[in-house]
């Protein structure tokens, strides 16, 4: 036991010292210093077109991020996933016990030009907002003595996913210059399909489960609450999706001599698609919201959200909210079921006098943890046949057209499963002790976002939990034309950033 207490007192002082050391790095002093050169980092990271649905875009993204982390001593390898690869980034440092895996995305929306109020999308433009609500182009060289939290860079993907690259990076050089290292190994995964539903993820997941080891996960991805506060997700909903086609005449034919005698396909998928929610929004097949029952305390954490819901829908247009739950957070605790587009004959100039012999609606279907796909699929299924429906997953044969006068074709998919990390979780108490270092204040907590990322794979088959970081300003256009980044919440990216790899974790 004597010989123990000399080992026991140095163990103690380390553990002092270590907590000392925390509180005392200037957060504000390294982000200032290495800030502008994080903007030089994005320049050049927006300037690799992305476009996910052009390979040739992919493999310039993977090659540069390898480039990156590798002169700063990382290591990396490309993991197989039968096509384009993930990138598994590692830098193992010692006396460490534990394992942080980040998340990031590398490829982009497509870009139309036309859409766009600047000449190249993939270049970075710094720009004002004018009186008018325009945004005026400005010089860069106002950046070398000047700084408005409010000028935003636009270009594609400076918030999806780009901006949240080059903000680890700068952070990491200005630990590292600082001769600081977190007290935790550090793995990152790069998905260069994230845009198209990360289709071999979730196999790759477990094809490289012990090259992906790690105590927790940590996502670098979508933005703060419309706030603009400080913030932590502990959740996101899955995605699967559904086309679904219906059947008129086996060509399109003239509405004056067969319109009131051939039926029309786009009056058939209508009133089907009616027949699945109320007026209020509500889905009307019957266990579409089984299994969801928000208890007292779960309501009054989405209470807590500091949601302005006349502000929310001042920005969207909309006068009225479907009812699925009384406010924002409460709508996005359920699965939702929505039609993301419809296809029949023609409109506009190219409009012509016809019954047409199709009709398409695609419909994605946000998922919750208490939302099996499968079992809302069936359903679903059961839904159309029950409206006289003949319902099949290909083109009806011609038999088939003579014999069943209501005939759908249903095609599905599951791309992921939603994820949800209890906040009172010691990852969560853990990053709030460093968002509250950085920012002197809570973040603010949201137990799920509405939106979709592949993380659901990572949580099942590594048994972690998971917890996104989003920085971006919520009012980006991310997946829209003029994509921007206010700099602002750019800064404070890089600030979060070297919060978290300076927060002990032990």
């Amino acid at each position: 036991m004597k010989n123990l207490l000399p080992l026991l007192l140095i163990l103690l002082i380390a553990f002092q010292v270590k907590g000392q050391n925390s509180k005392s790095i200037n957060l504000d002093q390294l982000t200032e210093d290495h800030w502008q050169q994080g903007l030089k980092l994005l320049q050049e990271i927006v300037a690799i077109p992305n476009d996910a649905m052009i390979p040739s875009h992919i493999e310039p993204n993977i090659q540069w991020t390898e480039s990156q982390f590798e002169k700063r001593g990382w290591k990396s390898q490309r993991l197989s996933t039968g096509g384009v690869p993930l990138l598994l980034v590692e830098k193992n440092l010692t006396n460490t016990e534990n394992t942080v895996l980040f998340y990031f995305h590398m490829d982009g929306q497509a870009v139309d030009r036309s859409k766009w109020n600047q000449s190249n999308p993939y270049q970075a433009v710094l720009k004002e907002q004018n009186s008018d609500g325009n945004w005026d182009s400005i010089p860069l060289s106002r950046l070398e003595d000047q700084f408005n939290p409010d000028w935003r860079f636009f270009a594609r993907s400076s918030s999806d996913d780009k901006g949240p690259v080059a903000m680890f990076l700068t952070g990491w050089d200005a630990i590292s210059k600082a001769g600081l290292n977190p007290d935790y190994n550090i793995k990152i995964i790069f998905d260069f399909e994230e845009e198209q539903g990360s289709p071999k993820l979730p196999a790759a997941v477990i094809e490289h489960q012990s090259k992906l080891s790690a105590d927790l996960m940590l996502i670098m991805d979508g933005p703060r609450h419309i706030s603009n506060e400080p913030t932590l997700t502990y959740g996101a909903r899955g995605i699967s999706e559904m086309t679904l086609t219906t059947y008129g005449p086996r060509v399109p034919q003239h509405s004056g001599h067969y319109g009131n005698y051939a039926p029309n396909p786009a009056l058939m998928l209508s009133q089907l698609l009616s027949s699945m929610k109320d007026e209020s929004g509500r889905v009307t097949i019957s266990g579409f919201y089984d299994g969801i029952n928000l208890t007292e305390s779960e309501m009054e954490i989405l209470r807590s959200v500091p949601d302005d819901e006349a502000t929310i829908m001042q920005k969207i247009g909309i006068a009225r909210t479907d009812q699925v739950g009384q406010t924002y957070q409460e709508s996005i605790q359920y699965p939702s079921l929505n039609i993301r587009g419809m296809s029949s004959g023609w409109v506009g100039s190219e409009a012509r006098t016809i019954v047409p012999s199709t009709a398409i609606a695609e419909i994605d279907m946000r998922l919750v943890p208490e939302s099996d796909p499968v079992r809302l699929f069936k359903l679903i299924e059961n839904h159309i046949k029950g409206q006289g429906f003949y319902l099949i997953d290909r083109e009806p044969t011609e038999e088939e057209r003579q014999t069943h006068p209501k005939i759908l074709s249903m095609k599905k998919s599951i791309s992921y499963q939603a994820f949800r990390t209890p906040m009172d979780s010691e990852v969560g108490a853990w990053l709030r002790k460093a968002m509250r270092r950085a920012f002197e204040k809570d973040p603010v907590q949201i137990r799920i976002s509405g939106g979709s990322i592949p993380i659901s794979p990572f949580v099942d088959a590594l048994g972690i939990p998971a917890v996104t970081i989003p920085t971006v300003n919520a009012d980006n256009n991310q997946h829209s034309p003029n994509e921007n980044i206010r700099l602002g919440n750019y800064k404070e990216g890089i600030k979060t950033i070297i919060s978290v790899l300076t927060e002990p974790l032990d």
